[in-house]
Formats: structure tokens, C-alpha cells, sequence
């Protein structure tokens, strides 16, 4: 069969994202129908800088759910690799294939690997979907749980607590990176350990919420507690531990999932160089509002200390901790394709974005298709996610 042309490529690659466009439309549509009972993110729509942004950063969510666990958008499995298509230039045939049948061209092309770089794509944006904002969760949960004590309490608990964050924001992030992903480290158990402090504070800051909220109805907090508690507790348990590990404490009957170790290691590192810098915007925003007027009612009112932390400040700073949650889950975004570019923690044979850039860049003056496709495809998520921090700013000023 004879290659397809740029334009039967583009249309056929148009064509196998259809649902992700049914998916847009859809959410655009409820959204924009009901964007005045919808709060903040209602207002965004009011935005076309947001617009544009939300529409390029829902494009790769969907994108990564529908093509990576329900597998609908990739046209070849991301690891098989099919003789005579090694570097092939995009619209190839593949070998045998009849030209009735659906997935019967590599639309971008083969890889060094002679893969598919399409679906290589693909399933690479669930790699940065999967961790990316769950890893900014995480480093959020420790920055707030942290930094609002330090910047309502202040004295001496704040400058132990600025201390150990301005020293690990010293440190060289990508040294950091090489350090905690070294084989040598990995096995001494470092990086498990380091996800048994880290992971906990979800854990602290939900039942610190929960008993500030309800420590005057005790029918309430009591169950409520309880139930959450010991669901992420098992969840936490389950991701930290590992039969055969360093770090074992549940048994293989108890323990839900198990995570891979090369992305725990990720993760570990991604959240481990986040929180410092969140600690210190929630410690500074904690700083401001404690001298706001509400603050001394619920203080004149007796509230406690953690009521006040987590209920008056933390809600009044909402507005710069989503827009700094966007424009951080863009870091962490870069920060796992400087990863993976630089084969650290992922699995040598992952598609996420990383890799595949720098399994292209080794023949980038000879053949531009296996690094072009995850290039512009990290550029266009992290500018989505500039632009819906952007329309954010502009909505939570205006707020």
C-alpha cells in the first residue's frame, strides 16, 4: 500500500480522537449552560484565555483516560514493534496489513523501536496525567498542613519549619532528582521511607479538618472520623507498602494495589521538591490573613487555633492556591519529562513523554517524527495549564 498523504494523516488522526472531541463538547457545553451556579469555575468561561486553556488542558485529561485505560484512541499497542517500520516517516503501511483494515498505517510514523509514535503519544499522556496532578495533591497536603501553623503560630515552629524548606530549595533539583533515583539509594529504601512521612499528611489534614469542624458534636465527628480515617488509611498502607520491600507492614491479602517502584520513586521525588515552595505561599498567605477583621471575631468567638487555620484563612486564600496549583502541575509536568529525558525512575520502555523525546533527539537531524509528537504535545499541555492559571487570576481578582 502506498503511504497516505499529510492530509489523510490529519484527518485520520482527527477521526481517532473523536471521542475526546464528543468529551469536550460536552463538558463545554454543561458547562457554559450552568457557569453561574458553578462558583469560580463557572466564571472562567467568562475568560477566553481560561477557555483556551481549560480547552487545551481537558483535551490531554480526556485524552489520557480514554487512550490509556479504556485504550480507544491508540491504533497499536505502544510497546509491540512491527519488522521493516524502524524511523518510518508518518502515513507508513504497515507490513501485510490490508488496506480495508482500521489500524493499517503508523499515522506518525515508527520510532528507533519501529513502535508506533502515535500511540506512543497517547499513552504517554496518561504517564503525566496519572502522576502529575496527584503528585501536586500530595505536595499540597504537606505545604498547607505545614505552612499554616508556621505562618498563624510564627516564632520558633515557623523558623524550624522555613529552615528545613529554604534547605531543600537550595539543594539543585535535578542533583535532588539523581540522588533519589540512583539504584545505590533506591535500594536502601530511602525513597520508601520518605513516602511513609510524605503520604501521611493527607491523613493529618483530614483529621485535623474533620475534629475542627465537629470537635462540638461528637455523634458526628466520632463516625465521621472513623470512616474516613480508616479508608485512607488502608489506601495510604496500600501505597506504601510492598511485600518484599523495606517497607512491608501489610499482608499481600490486605494490600489493594501495589505501585511500581520506579513511579513511586517519581512521585516521592515530584512531591518531596513541591512542598517546600507550597509551604512557603501558604505560610505567607497564613501571614496576611491572620490580621484580617474575621480572624479576631472567631477569635474573640473562641474558636480553636486549627478551626481558624482551616476554615477562616484557608478559604480566604483559595484564589492563589488554585492558581499556583495549575501553574504547578505545568512544573510537575516538566519536571517528569526532564525525568524521563533523562531515563530516571520511569521504566526504560515507557511511553511517557520524556523518553520518547529523548529516543528521538538521538537521530532529531535525520528524522524529526519520533521527538516532534511528545514535544509539542508536553508544550501544548503546559501552556493549557499557563493560560487556565491565567484565566483563573483574572476570574478570582474580579471574585
Amino acid at each position: 500500500m502506498e503511504p497516505l498523504s499529510w492530509g489523510a494523516i490529519i484527518t485520520r488522526i482527527f477521526l481517532q480522537f473523536g471521542p475526546v472531541w464528543i468529551a469536550l463538547i460536552a463538558t463545554f457545553a454543561l458547562s457554559i449552560a450552568y457557569k453561574r451556579k458553578l462558583g469560580l469555575y463557572g466564571k472562567l468561561f467568562d475568560s477566553t484565555i481560561g477557555m483556551i486553556g481549560f480547552a487545551l488542558v481537558m483535551f490531554w485529561v480526556f485524552t489520557a483516560i480514554i487512550g490509556g485505560p479504556l485504550d480507544m484512541i491508540v491504533t497499536h499497542d505502544a510497546l509491540t514493534q512491527i519488522s521493516g517500520l524502524k524511523n518510518k516517516t508518518p502515513g507508513i503501511a504497515v507490513p501485510g496489513a490490508e488496506e480495508k483494515e482500521l489500524y493499517s498505517y503508523y499515522l506518525l510514523g515508527g520510532d528507533n523501536l519501529a513502535r508506533d509514535v502515535f500511540s506512543r503519544m497517547v499513552k504517554g499522556s496518561w504517564v503525566v496525567v496519572a502522576i502529575a496532578p496527584l503528585a501536586t495533591v500530595f505536595a499540597f497536603m504537606v505545604g498547607i498542613t505545614l505552612g499554616l501553623p508556621a505562618g498563624y503560630f510564627g516564632g520558633k515552629l515557623d523558623t524550624l519549619l522555613s529552615f528545613f524548606a529554604n534547605l531543600i530549595l537550595a539543594f539543585p533539583v535535578i542533583l535532588l532528582f539523581y540522588l533519589l533515583v540512583t539504584p545505590e539509594i533506591v535500594e536502601t529504601g530511602i525513597p520508601s521511607y520518605m513516602a511513609a512521612v510524605l503520604f501521611i499528611f493527607p491523613l493529618i489534614f483530614a483529621a485535623v479538618l474533620l475534629n475542627s469542624r465537629y470537635h462540638t458534636q461528637p455523634r458526628i465527628r466520632t463516625p465521621m472520623m472513623i470512616g474516613v480515617l480508616v479508608v485512607l488509611g488502608w489506601l495510604y498502607l496500600s501505597t506504601i507498602s510492598e511485600v518484599g520491600s523495606k517497607i512491608a507492614v501489610l499482608p499481600a491479602y490486605l494490600d489493594g494495589f501495589d505501585v511500581p517502584g520506579g513511579i513511586l520513586v517519581v512521585f516521592v521525588s515530584v512531591v518531596f521538591v513541591n512542598s517546600p515552595t507550597v509551604f512557603r505561599i501558604v505560610r505567607s498567605l497564613a501571614m496576611d490573613i491572620k490580621t484580617r477583621d474575621y480572624v479576631a471575631a472567631a477569635q474573640t468567638r473562641g474558636e480553636g487555633a486549627w478551626y481558624i487555620m482551616l476554615w477562616e484563612i484557608l478559604p480566604n486564600a483559595r484564589g492563589p492556591l488554585i492558581v499556583d496549583f495549575c501553574l504547578r502541575i505545568g512544573y510537575t509536568t516538566i519536571l517528569l519529562g526532564t525525568l524521563g529525558f533523562f531515563g530516571l525512575g520511569l521504566p526504560p520502555e515507557s511511553p511517557d513523554w520524556g523518553s520518547t523525546i529523548n529516543e528521538g533527539r538521538k537521530l532529531l537531524s535525520i528524522y524529526l517524527h519520533p521527538a516532534l509528537p511528545p514535544a509539542l504535545a508536553l508544550l501544548s499541555l503546559v501552556l493549557g495549564l499557563n493560560l487556565l492559571a491565567d484565566g483563573l487570576r483574572e476570574e478570582s481578582l474580579r471574585d
